[in-house]
């Protein structure tokens, strides 16, 4: 069990895992996820962690889209991003990437879920590793993460 679905678990809100085999050759995971498990892309999130005015923070996009980082930072309340150091977001976040996960985080980060997730009755992020997802309705999700919507993502 990994901290996010302790996490989900301990909230006791609904939601499902999906677990697939990671082809160790893949390094696109959220799109991996999309091929094996048949999902739509639109409703799969990828987690990026982004150094805000020297902070890091958290955007949670569809894995068809890319994270803006300008309205990152403006979602947070800073002036500029750029994408942390793998070994910041893994460090901050106890997770490896293509496994980070917006739920059970070490240390919570200021986290921003794209809007486009609310048009959804459920979407799926990481459960914390590799080959793991966990779907759950939009709102249960920001509310876990301690996140808020915004306009995140730049299709």
């Amino acid at each position: 069990m990994t901290p996010a679905v302790e996490a989900a678990r301990k909230a006791g809100i609904a939601f499902d895992l999906l677990e697939y085999e990671h082809d160790p050759s893949q390094t696109s995971f959220g799109l991996e996820a999309v091929e094996v498990l048949g999902l739509p892309g639109e409703q799969v999130f990828k987690t990026l962690v982004a150094e805000v005015d020297g902070k890091l923070a958290v955007g949670v996009v569809p894995v068809t889209a890319q994270l803006d980082l300008k309205a990152l930072a403006s979602a947070v309340g800073g002036r500029k991003a750029a994408m942390a150091a793998a070994g910041a977001a893994q460090r901050a976040t106890g997770y490896v990437l293509g496994g980070i996960s917006p739920l059970g985080q070490k240390r919570r980060l200021p986290t921003v879920v794209d809007e486009s997730a609310q048009a959804f009755e459920r979407v799926y992020v990481s459960a914390g590793r590799r080959g793991l997802e966990i779907a759950l309705a939009p709102a249960d999700l920001v509310a876990l993460a301690g996140a808020t919507f915004a306009p995140v993502a730049r299709r």
